[in-house]
């Protein structure tokens, strides 16, 4: 296969959707056994405005991250399983594993929602 020039590789980018971009993204971090430290970083040249979409993107997207269990851990594994799809299991395992996030790029909304009900079963929360 030719060597593809980053400008070449950029046309083809931008022609993808961003679902394709995100499949592209995963199949290139298993591939290479890397993760993106910032997914934003990859699809923003493909948007138009390049680092001002990326801006944008960073400041709407947000982690919430369990610091710690408090005294209730019970009830913070009750409310991690009903904001996450994860099992009995794999709950606990977040919950024990903290600090740990538990949603990765949120919304506002859905970041300031699932912190709240963590933070009132009694587990200490960050966003970042």
């Amino acid at each position: 296969m030719a060597k593809l020039s980053t400008e070449q590789l950029l046309e083809a980018f931008k022609e993808l959707t961003l679902i394709e971009l995100s499949e592209f993204v995963k199949a290139f971090e298993e591939t290479f056994d890397v993760t993106a430290a910032a997914p934003v970083a990859v699809a923003g040249p493909a948007a138009a405005g390049g680092a001002a979409a990326e801006e944008v993107e960073e400041q709407s997207a947000f982690d919430v991250v369990l610091e710690a269990a408090g005294d209730k851990k019970i009830q913070v594994i009750k409310v991690v399983r009903e904001l996450t799809s994860l099992g009995l299991g794999e709950a606990k395992a977040v919950v024990d594993g903290a600090p740990k996030a538990v949603l990765e790029g949120a919304t506002k909304e859905a970041a300031d929602k699932a912190k709240a009900a963590l933070e009132e079963a009694g587990a200490t929360v960050t966003l970042k």
